[in-house]
Parts: C-alpha cells; structure tokens; sequence
C-alpha cells in the first residue's frame, strides 16, 4: 500500500471517529467503554485496510466494528457481575439510549440524516459539566485532541486535564440523549460555540507538532457550526462564528510557505486568499451584525472582515479595528483579545503605545495569583507581539530576545522556526 492510501485511510479515520464515537454513545449511553471500542475499531482499520481494501462505507464499518466490541465488552462485565453476585443485570437506560446487543447499529430508530457528532457535541456541553469539562471533554470526544494538547491550550498541567475529562466522562455516563433539538440546542448554545470556536483555533493554529495547520479540525470546525446555523438561523452568535471561521479560513493558502514556514499576515500573498469564502464570510458578518445586539462572535467576525477586504496591508481600517477592540475588549476577559486591541493600538498610535499595552497587560496577568494567569504572562504570543512591536521601535536588541523567548515557548515548530528567524536577522 503506497504512501498516499495510507494518507487517504488516516484522514478516513480521523474524520469518521468523532462521528463512531456519537453513534455509539447515543445508543448505549457508556462514553468511557465506547471510547475504547472506537480505538479498537480504528485500530483494526488500520490493520486491515491497507490489505483488504477500504470499505465502500468506511463509517458504518466502524460503527459495526466498534459496536461489536463494545457488546462484547458489556456482555463480559455483565457475566462477571453476575457470578460476583454484585450488581443485577445490566438493564439499558432506555430502549432509545440502548439497544438489545444484538440490534443493528443503524436501526429503524435511528434516521439516516442524524448527525452523530452534533450529538456527541451537545452531549459534551451537558448542563452537568462545568464551562471547564465542556470544553474539555468535547476537545477530546469530537475534535480528536490528545489531553496534552488540550492542557496547553488551556495553561494547565497536563495531569490536572486528565483528571477533569475522567471527571466529565464519569458525569455524562449512562446519559440518555437523542439528536438535540433546536430548544435543547439554544439552551447549550454558550458552551457549544466556545468548544467550536475552540476546534477551529486549535486547526487554523495547532499548539504543538511540525505542522502549523491542521485543516481537518478546522473543517470540521467550520461544518458543524453551518449545522448549528441551519438549526438556529436567526442567532447573531451563530452566524457571527461562522462569518469568523469563514472569513479566518479563507487566508489559509498564504499562510504558510512551500515549506510549511509561517508567513504572517502583513506579509502575505492576498493573491491566494480564498475570495469566494471572503465574499461569503463578509454577507455572513454583515448578517450577524442585523441579528440583534453585537456580541464576541460578531465583533471578532468584523475585525476579520476588515482585514479580509483591504487589499494590501497598508489598506487596513486600523482605526476603525481598534474601535471594534474596545467594544470587544469591554465585553470579554479573553487575554487574546487584550492582545489584538495591543497590535491594534500599535498600528494607530505607534509602536511604542503598543508596548505600553503589552506591558500593561503582562502586568495585569502577573498580578492574577493563579497558575494560569502566570501562564498567561509568559505566554509566547505576548512575547512575540512585544518582539514585533520592539523591532518596530528600533530596539533591535531587545526585539530579538523577545523573538528568542517566544519561539523557545511555543510548541508549534513552524512558529518557533519563524520567530527564530526573525531574531537570526535581527543579528545580522
């Protein structure tokens, strides 16, 4: 089997386990033992695959694989219960949540148009959770996230996420949860959209590893928000988020090099964004912006048009972006968007204005007390904004330990290879 089957049964794989995961969860309502018959059945797909040849419906096959397993499973625990003499028989929650072990995956109360990982999604942001767990647990379940991954992403060490995901799983286990609703959906709406918007970062910018983009994340991302938005059309955050994806992804192809290098976005060929998804990213964010009250959603889906319609990069509406980033800013504590309104102030006031917000905010994260507001103080975006801003200054010297300190910080090496550079040049 070539190089690029294996490629095309990877991606298989990687794309169809998020929705196994959900079919099997719905069914028979046990998120820690399905999540181990999903393994087991990818496992097997990878065995058997490159031999055999790829099944004209890879996902049902992983759905019969994986079912199977996890029968089995249950059937074994049910045995061993009864000759301990410690539990009853295991009785399903409800015939909708479970199945007899011997009905088919795909059964009469199942409709072939039911998307199991909006399922799964919404399940994750069970009220049960916390904010925390929600976001968590879905990162794991749906966007495929390994919990080293997800610790980074939220500034915590790595055994104290482990803990919180086996938490979570334990909260949702035996939940009974058919395909949500529009009610049921708007109630969850928060925590949905924070684990979307999430998704989509963690591909558009991966955390860590030799690729900068993970473009299966991010589709999906962008997929199961157009599946919220067909469920809520009239939400200003739903289309808001979506016009952000959209309107973020569209500059994809000039993010990077042939090489896979960073290219920053003042940098890049505009030539190659995607005007099609510029096009629809801006009606969207202009749609967001008539669906009631500007929200997060909304505004950071305005700034990304302003950026997406100036031609070069001397033609962006700085002005008009910072107005945005004090709206933004006063509405949300996300340390990133202190970060944008500091590059923001930069562009309009001067470098040196920039810097004085930077230092106001490293300040800020120090004084916090917690692990993660020290994180936050030492996170490598803040150093590599305060090395762009320096550089700009003219303070070549201390540009380039800031670029040094940022690109040792950062786990992404497409990243630390581009701040590396700019810190070598500086030398020069």
């Amino acid at each position: 089997m070539d190089g690029t089957t294996d490629d095309v049964i990877e991606d298989l794989v990687r794309r169809h386990a998020p929705q196994v995961l959900g079919a099997l969860v719905r069914r028979y309502g046990h998120f820690d033992p399905a999540e181990d018959a999903v393994q087991e059945a990818l496992i097997a797909a990878a065995g058997q695959w490159p031999r055999d040849g790829i099944p004209d419906n890879p996902r049902g096959w992983l759905i019969r694989v994986a079912s199977r397993r996890l029968t089995d499973r249950l059937r074994s625990d049910e045995a061993r219960r009864r000759r301990e003499n410690t539990a009853a028989a295991l009785t399903p929650a409800d015939a909708f949540v479970t199945p007899p072990p011997d009905a088919a995956p795909g059964g009469p109360d199942r409709a072939p148009s039911e998307d199991d990982t909006l399922t799964l999604l919404v399940l994750c942001c069970h009220p049960a959770l916390s904010p925390a767990a929600q976001i968590a647990l879905t990162l794991r379940a749906v966007g495929g996230l390994t919990t080293a991954e997800i610790a980074r992403a939220h500034l915590v060490p790595e055994a104290t996420m482990a803990q919180r995901i086996s938490r979570a799983k334990r909260a949702v286990r035996g939940t009974r949860f058919p395909r949500p609703d529009a009610r049921e959906l708007d109630r969850r709406l928060g925590a949905v959209l924070q684990v979307l918007y999430l998704i989509f970062n963690e591909g558009y910018t991966a955390t860590a590893g030799p690729d900068l983009l993970r473009t299966d994340l991010a589709r999906e991302a962008i997929r199961l928000t157009r599946v919220v938005r067909r469920l809520l059309p009239h939400e200003g955050r739903v289309t808001g988020l979506l016009a952000l994806m959209v309107l973020t992804q569209a500059r994809a192809p000039a993010r990077t090099g042939a090489d896979g290098a960073l290219i920053p976005l003042d940098e890049q060929d505009r030539a190659l964004w995607d005007r099609t998804a510029v096009a629809e990213g801006i009606a969207l964010a202009e749609e967001a912006l008539s669906q009631g009250p500007a929200g997060d959603y909304q505004l950071q889906a305005a700034i990304a048009a302003l950026h997406d319609e100036a031609e070069r990069a001397e033609d962006t509406d700085w002005p008009q972006i910072l107005a945005l980033y004090d709206l933004l800013v006063r509405r949300t504590p996300d340390p990133a968007a202190a970060l944008g309104r500091a590059v923001a102030v930069a562009m309009v006031h001067g470098p040196r204005a920039g810097l004085a917000e930077v230092d106001a905010l490293e300040e800020a994260a120090g004084a916090g007390g917690t692990a993660e507001a020290a994180a936050a103080a030492h996170h490598y975006r803040l150093h590599a904004v305060r090395a762009h801003l320096l550089e700009r200054a003219g303070d070549p010297a201390a540009a380039r330990t800031a670029y040094r300190a940022a690109a040792d910080a950062t786990l992404s090496e497409p990243e630390a290879r581009y701040l590396r550079r700019r810190a070598d040049e500086l030398d020069g």
